[in-house]
């Protein structure tokens, strides 16, 4: 951080954070919104006992699925940020950026890392959604309580508790996807064959314990923070619009 600040000044640190925001903006809109979607959708198709039994293959499927649409809409955006990171002289903005991108790449080149940020981020919140629902249905079960018997303030320190967990668990999983991501969309970066012999490539000059290590310490400081705070905002914003969140019920406990 103090070599690009003493060589490119402050602002160099702000390149690409409009797309960054815009782009993970976008991904969560369609993300949080889709899970909760799926989820409901499967408890409706499959009834509340065998939803109960199958939970956490409903998490799964349901963040796999919103993240696949999430992702469409992200891809161009995360392509622009990398570019315009890498070569700070390359655009002056993100719709400067889609412009200069589209005349050089085509639509390709905004996709040209979907399969990467498929890697990533499919088992990234497949973890994190996972992990969450988990961690708070154990947290529940501690206090002997359920959600529908909770404030709104307990909800939502439930999240944020149970996010943290998530957030660490998905930053491993996805970490060596992420370094993959960082480097696939750099101009040359792995030769110019195919997509998958660049991947090939890029892994094999990096290493696997690299892949796997280098930088995961504040990834995982990081994405537990953001992701403790995204389910924070997620159901603040829910309880705001007098919505709730979906929550998975036994119904053996109703026979009691």
């Amino acid at each position: 951080m103090r070599q690009v600040v003493a060589e490119e000044g402050a602002m160099a640190l702000t390149t690409g954070l409009g797309a960054t925001a815009f782009g993970y903006f976008v991904q969560g809109w369609f993300k949080f919104g889709g899970v909760e979607f799926f989820k409901i959708q499967a408890v409706n198709a499959m009834g509340e006992e065998k939803a109960w039994d199958n939970k956490t293959n409903i998490y799964l499927a349901s963040a796999a699925a919103a993240e696949f649409i999430a992702d469409i809409f992200l891809c161009p955006l995360e392509a622009v940020r990398i570019r315009s990171v890498s070569d700070p002289e390359f655009c002056d903005g993100l719709a400067d950026g889609f412009v200069k991108m589209l005349k050089a790449d085509g639509i390709g080149g905004f996709y040209a890392g979907f399969v990467p940020i498929l890697f990533k981020q499919v088992p990234y919140t497949m973890a994190k959604f996972a992990v969450q629902g988990d961690a708070a249905d154990r947290m529940y079960a501690a206090m002997g309580t359920k959600p529908s018997e909770c404030s709104n303030g307990t909800n939502v320190t439930v999240s944020l508790a149970s996010g943290v967990i998530a957030g660490v668990a998905a930053a491993v999983i996805s970490h060596p996807a992420d370094t993959l991501l960082s480097k696939v969309n750099k101009a040359g970066a792995g030769g110019s064959g195919s997509m998958a012999s660049r991947l090939i490539n890029i892994a094999k000059e990096t290493g696997i314990v690299n892949l796997c290590t280098v930088g995961l310490l504040p990834r995982c400081v990081m994405i537990g923070t953001l992701t403790a705070g995204q389910f924070g905002i997620f159901d603040t914003v829910m309880n705001a619009l007098g919505a709730s969140k979906f929550h998975f019920h036994d119904p053996n406990e109703d026979k009691h």
